[in-house]
């Protein structure tokens, strides 16, 4: 029996915790395609990663890169070598449950509107982190701890996807490193006409932070710049010129502010090198912008008017 899913992890300096991840794969229930595939992507990791995959009782497939293309940049360097209808995305730092796999493949096969199954994940105290992303006022995608079937995106960390659907849209944005390629994503499958839903008994135990450091100065720059550029490919274009503009008011201001929260999202110099990255790629997020739009069958005001704020 063929495999309905390739599962690919990309992992960069993940010897602390890619095992538990890899050995919850292992032990995944067939799903009604049979077994799934592994796929590591290593982004030319250091620290004795690739030995440890290598070594690993499952055997899974590694493309080892030659260089850090993050989170986004492994996605889509592997997209060409996915050949079952399903691919999932999983965080190297991620353990799901038996039944993971399984109840997302479950969930696509009954929904044939849906190109995205997002699981239920929970952190290390026992608490939910995601059953699916929101789109905020501001074009923020936030994290959902209650949701009901349908939500508006899905969490990059552990979901399932139809390798054609993801595809015909574009792919994954390389380019953004890290941080925001699912929210992007998701776009893109909503103004294709696609649904994404969520789906509970899919449960996935996240070591949240262990391969990227939340609050840190690179973790604020790839979340500021990617979700302008996001705004710019996929968001009504007032919207996507109104938030650049804002984030750019705000960071005009800052000087003459007392009080500056001391998060490094508020630090100027942080702020204005986000700015001069969203200049210098406004013109290929334009030209995605056109393609996006091409291969579109709801408008943007509809997508936006439906799920902003919700």
């Amino acid at each position: 029996m063929s495999s309905a899913s390739t599962v690919v992890v990309v992992t960069w300096r993940g010897r602390e915790h890619i095992t538990a991840c890899l050995d919850a794969l292992a032990v995944q229930k067939a799903g009604g395609g049979g077994p799934h595939r592994t796929l590591v992507v290593d982004n030319a990791s250091d620290d004795g990663t690739a030995a440890l995959v290598a070594a690993h009782p499952s055997a899974p497939n590694v493309v080892r890169l030659p260089r850090n293309l993050g989170y986004a940049g492994g996605l889509a360097a592997v997209l060409d070598r996915v050949d079952t209808p399903y691919v999932a995305w999983l965080n190297d730092d991620a353990a799901p449950s038996p039944s993971w796999l399984a109840s997302l493949e479950e969930a696509l096969d009954g929904d044939p509107l849906a190109a995205a199954a997002t699981s239920s994940m929970t952190l290390a105290d026992g608490s939910t982190q995601s059953v699916g992303v929101s789109l905020t006022a501001d074009g923020h995608g936030v994290d959902l701890v209650l949701a009901g079937r349908e939500v508006f995106g899905f969490c990059g960390g552990a979901a399932l996807l139809r390798t054609g659907a993801l595809r015909r849209a574009g792919g994954v944005p390389a380019g953004f490193f890290c941080y925001y390629e699912d929210t992007d994503t998701a776009w893109r499958l909503r103004l294709a006409g696609h649904r994404v839903v969520s789906v509970g008994p899919a449960r996935v135990a996240h070591r949240h932070g262990a391969s990227t450091r939340p609050g840190s100065r690179p973790f604020h720059r790839w979340n500021e710049r990617n979700r302008l550029l996001m705004l710019l490919r996929c968001a009504p274009l007032a919207v996507a010129l109104r938030e650049v503009a804002r984030f750019a008011a705000i960071t005009a201001l800052l000087p003459l502010r007392s009080g500056v929260p001391e998060a490094a999202n508020f630090r100027l110099p942080l702020r204005l090198g986000v700015l001069a990255e969203v200049l210098l790629r406004s013109p290929s997020a334009l030209v995605a912008r056109v393609a996006i739009g091409r291969r579109s069958t709801v408008p943007r005001r509809d997508v936006w008017r439906t799920w902003a704020g919700r």
